[in-house]
C-alpha cells in the first residue's frame, strides 16, 4: 500500500492509500478512480481510497460466490470457524489503538469513544465465535415408526453487508462475525466516508486465517456499487445499516430477485419521565443520549417527553449540564462531543433547529454551529415547547438536538411515543415498576431501556419496529439469522404403495 505525507495537525506523517480486498487480493478499481476523505474535525485529508464501480462489485460477488458453492470456509467444523474468529477477536484488541484513531479522524467521534467501541467489538467477534459451535438443528422421532425428521441449518450463502459511516467498526462487527460464523461468504461495503478501519479488518482477518474470497471489501457510493450489492442474483441475503430512506430502496432492489433483507434503520427514540424518577441519574442519561457521538446515532434519545410537573425544572437542570459537555478535537481525550460527519449534514441539523423556532419551538440552550477554527461543530441544543406534530419531534434530526415534548398521563406519554413513524428504542423513567412494566409492554419498539439509556451488550438482540428496520442483530439467534432451515424427510422400512396398488 502507498505511503503518502498525513496533512498536520494530525501529528503522524504517514498515510495509507487503500486498495480494494477482492478474492484475497488488494486491488485497485477497473477505472483506477480514489474516493479522498476529509476529516470533519479537522478539515484536511486523512484517508484515500481505491473507488469501486459496478464492475468492480461484480468482481466481489463472483469472488464470494465462487468462495461459497466451492471452497473450504463452509465446509469447515464449526470448531474450526470459532477458533478463527477468537483470532481476529484478539487481533482486533490488539490493533484497537489503531482502529479507533482511524475510526476517529474519519468519522469525528471523540477517540475516547471509539476506543470503548472497539473494546465492544472485540466482544462481539467473540460471542460470534461462541455462536458457532452452538448452532444446531432439530429432530423429529415422533412422526411414528415408519419416519425420521430431521431439520438442518444452512448457511445462506452469499451476503452482502452494508454499513453506515456513524459507528464505522462496531457495525460492521454487528454483523460480519455472525455471517462468518453460519459458514457464509460476504461482500461489505463500508461507507465511502468512513472506510479505513473496515479495510484494516480485512487485514486482520487475512492473518487470522479467513480463506481468500471468504470476506471481500470495496467503497464505493451507493447508486454505483450499492446497488448491485441489494440486487445481483447471485446475493442470497443483504444486511443493511442506514437511513430508512435508503433502507427502502435496498429492499426494493432486494425483492427483483426475492432475496432474504435484514435491516437496522433510523429511530426518533423517546425517554418518558414520570415525577417519581431519580432525576438525578436521568438528567446525565439525557445529556449522554442526546449527545452521545454528536446525535448521530439511530438509538439517540431525542425525544424527551417528560411530565408537565417537572417539565420546567428538568430542562433547565439538562441545560445547565450541557453547558459543560466539552465540544472539539475529536482527538482530545477530553472531548465529548466531536466534529459532524459532513458540512452539508450539519447545515441540515441546523435547519430542522431554524425550522422548530419558527413553528414556536423555544430555543432552551445551544441552536447553532460552533467556529472552532477547524471542521464543523454543533453546539448541543435543547428545544422545548415541541408539539408532537413538528418535525423535529417526528423526524431523524441526526445531530445533537433534543426536543422536549410534555404529557399529563400515562396514555397520553403511550401515545405520543408511538405517534412516529419510526420504533427503534425508548427509556423510561419511575421507580414504580408497574408504571415501567406499562410504558415497556405497551410502547412499540425492539428495546425499551427502564431507569437507564443506551445500555447494551451482545447477548442482547437489537433492532426495530416499523420503519426502523426489519429483522434483529445480536442476541443467541444473530447466526441463525444468516442460515436457511432444509427439512429431510426419512422414511424407514418397507415403504407402503399409497397411490397405485400393484
Amino acid at each position: 500500500m502507498t505511503v503518502l505525507l498525513r496533512p498536520k495537525p494530525l501529528g503522524d506523517d504517514k498515510l495509507r492509500e487503500f486498495r480494494m480486498l477482492i478474492a484475497g487480493q488488494w486491488v485497485a478499481g477497473t477505472e483506477g478512480r480514489t474516493i479522498e476523505r476529509v476529516a470533519p474535525g479537522h478539515g484536511v485529508v486523512v484517508s484515500c481510497y481505491q473507488a469501486a464501480t459496478k464492475v468492480d462489485a461484480e468482481r466481489a460477488i463472483a469472488a464470494a460466490r465462487r468462495a461459497f458453492d466451492n471452497g473450504p470456509w463452509p465446509r469447515m467444523t464449526a470448531s474450526e470457524r470459532s477458533l478463527v474468529l477468537l483470532r481476529a477477536a484478539d487481533m482486533i484488541a490488539g490493533r484497537a489503538d489503531e482502529l479507533a484513531f482511524l475510526d476517529a479522524i474519519e468519522s469525528g467521534k471523540p477517540i475516547s469513544q471509539a476506543k470503548g467501541e472497539l473494546a465492544g467489538a472485540a466482544d462481539i467477534w467473540r460471542y460470534a465465535a461462541a455462536l458457532a459451535r452452538d448452532l444446531s438443528g432439530e429432530s423429529y422421532n415422533t412422526l411414528g415408526e415408519g419416519t425420521l425428521g430431521v431439520v438442518l441449518r444452512e448457511a445462506i450463502g452469499v451476503v452482502s453487508i452494508i454499513t453506515p459511516w456513524n459507528f464505522p467498526f462496531l457495525i460492521v462487527s454487528q454483523k460480519l462475525p455472525f455471517a462468518l460464523a453460519a459458514g457464509c461468504t460476504t461482500v461489505v461495503k463500508p461507507s465511502e466516508l468512513t472506510s479505513a478501519s473496515t479495510l484494516v479488518l480485512g487485514e486482520i482477518l487475512e492473518a487470522a486465517g479467513v480463506p481468500a474470497g471468504v470476506v471481500n471489501i470495496i467503497v464505493g457510493t451507493g447508486p454505483e456499487v450499492g446497488a448491485p450489492l441489494s440486487s445481483h442474483p447471485d446475493i442470497d441475503m443483504v444486511s443493511f445499516t442506514g437511513s430508512t430512506g435508503v433502507g427502502r430502496l435496498t429492499m426494493a432492489n432486494a425483492a427483483q430477485t426475492l432475496k432474504k433483507v435484514s435491516l437496522e434503520l433510523g429511530g426518533k427514540n423517546p425517554q418518558i419521565v414520570f415525577p417519581d424518577a431519580n432525576l438525578d441519574e436521568f438528567i446525565d442519561a439525557a445529556v449522554f443520549g442526546a449527545y452521545f457521538n454528536a446525535g448521530e446515532c439511530c438509538n439517540a434519545g431525542s425525544r424527551l417527553i417528560l411530565h408537565r410537573d417537572i417539565a420546567e425544572e428538568v430542562t433547565a437542570r439538562i441545560a445547565a449540564l450541557s453547558a459543560k459537555v466539552k465540544v472539539g478535537d475529536p482527538l482530545d481525550p477530553e472531548t465529548q462531543v466531536g466534529a459532524i460527519i459532513t458540512p452539508q449534514h450539519l447545515e441540515k441539523i441546523a435547519g430542522y433547529v431554524s425550522a422548530a423556532a419558527g413553528e414556536g419551538a423555544a430555543v432552551s440552550h445551544g441552536g447553532a454551529a460552533l467556529d472552532l477554527g477547524m471542521g464543523q461543530f454543533m453546539a448541543p441544543t435543547i428545544l422545548s415547547a415541541v408539539r408532537p406534530d413538528m418535525a423535529v419531534a417526528r423526524e431523524e434530526v441526526f445531530g445533537p438536538v433534543l426536543s422536549v415534548l410534555t404529557f399529563e398521563t400515562t396514555e397520553e406519554a403511550i401515545r405520543i411515543a408511538n405517534s412516529i413513524d419510526y420504533g427503534l428504542s425508548a427509556g423510561v423513567w419511575s421507580r414504580d415498576f408497574d408504571t415501567c412494566l406499562t410504558i415497556g409492554r405497551r410502547v412499540r419498539v425492539g428495546t425499551v431501556w427502564m431507569n437507564t439509556f443506551m445500555d447494551g451488550a451482545s447477548e442482547l438482540p437489537f433492532g426495530g419496529y416499523r420503519q426502523s428496520g426489519l429483522g434483529r442483530e445480536l442476541g443467541r439467534h444473530a447466526v441463525e439469522d444468516y442460515t436457511e432451515t432444509k427439512t429431510l424427510n426419512m422414511h424407514i422400512g418397507q415403504r407402503t404403495n399409497w397411490w397405485m396398488p400393484r
